[in-house]
């Protein structure tokens, strides 16, 4: 019978591999702690604006006089809100251009200090020399940015969506529309799919171009690009609605992405073949003789959002996984 048994480790033993993803994980978090720390701080601060913004507004709420939120008297035809309430519209206003912002700071980083800057010096040669392969480097280079800006991206998105919320109860009072391109990416999972295609695209112009400020520089030059083409084309992410004739009512967060009229063989004459300086009914004259009979709007709902946010996130989805694909195999061509 064997008397065999198990020794636990001594104190201070490592029990982690030495080559193993955790590990390179610990030690990457060690090296760039203080870059962590405030990131956090500015997590929490972002964090923390808006339900501070959200308590300014209440603690002033007394100042608006009447139901509509008009600070002047009843019956006055000047509409005035309060400062907290007019700073707090215009900050959520803008707060999914904040999400954007953090996502491309975050790619940034992954294409600069974590990456291009060890490729520049010749530092990794020295983990590499450690038991740990180069997919297993820039495994971890990926896994520790993706999990930590998924798990704070999240976190903001949540509390972000619920101040966009809270300040579209008010009536009367100017909303951020979920259409907009400041606010949209920042009330779903659009906001994920950003950080992990910035994570992705970092990665890869660091291991093309092998230079830390302008694999960062070019990394935030091929986002903006992607921001701006998601920004412009997105209504044509998912199928419009649309409704003909005249008497029909949209709802105001209805997002008008086309309109005009119906020719008798049912071309579409746009108000773009039109002059508008002179207004509407000017615009639906200029129609008319082009042919224009029957008006047509072509719109998304409110219950498009998560379609189109679904749609979005795909996208991103797959081209993170194309750079980090395409990333893989430059660093396994270029070093085995």
């Amino acid at each position: 019978m064997s008397t065999d048994t198990l020794t636990p480790p001594e104190p201070g033993t490592a029990t982690t591999p030495k080559g193993s993803l955790l590990g390179s994980a610990r030690v990457l978090l060690r090296v760039h702690r203080r870059s962590l720390w405030a990131a956090g701080g500015l997590l929490v601060l972002c964090l923390g604006a808006v339900p501070g913004l959200l308590l300014w507004v209440r603690s002033q709420s007394s100042k608006e006089l009447c139901p509509d939120g008009d600070m002047t008297p009843c019956g006055d035809d000047v509409y005035l809100t309060t400062p907290a309430r007019s700073i707090t519209e215009s900050y959520l206003a803008y707060g999914g251009s904040a999400v954007l912002l953090l996502s491309v700071l975050v790619g940034a980083f992954v294409a600069g200090p974590l990456i291009a800057r060890e490729l520049e010096s010749g530092t990794f040669r020295m983990a590499w020399a450690q038991s740990v392969s180069p997919a297993r480097w820039l495994a971890a280079r990926l896994a520790v940015p993706a999990a930590l800006g998924v798990a704070g991206i999240s976190a903001l998105c949540l509390v972000y969506r619920w101040g966009w919320t809270e300040i579209r109860r008010t009536e009367n009072t100017y909303d951020p529309s979920w259409w907009q391109g400041g606010v949209f990416p920042g009330i779903g999972p659009a906001a994920v799919g950003y950080l992990l295609f910035g994570v992705a695209v970092g990665a890869l112009c660091a291991l093309l171009i092998r230079r830390m400020l302008l694999s960062m520089a070019v990394t935030v030059v091929v986002f903006g690009v992607a921001v701006t083409g998601f920004t412009e084309r997105r209504w044509m992410l998912w199928p419009t609605d649309q409704v003909t004739g005249r008497g029909w009512m949209l709802d105001r967060h209805d997002w008008i992405t086309e309109w005009g009229m119906r020719t008798a063989s049912g071309e579409r004459v746009l108000w773009e073949h039109c002059d508008l300086d002179s207004g509407d009914k000017v615009a639906a004259v200029c129609m008319a003789d082009r042919g224009g009979l029957t008006l047509f709007v072509d719109y998304h709902p409110a219950s498009h959002l998560w379609p189109l946010q679904l749609v979005e996130t795909g996208i991103l989805l797959a081209l993170a996984a194309l750079a980090t694909c395409a990333a893989l195999r430059l660093l396994r061509r270029l070093h085995g």
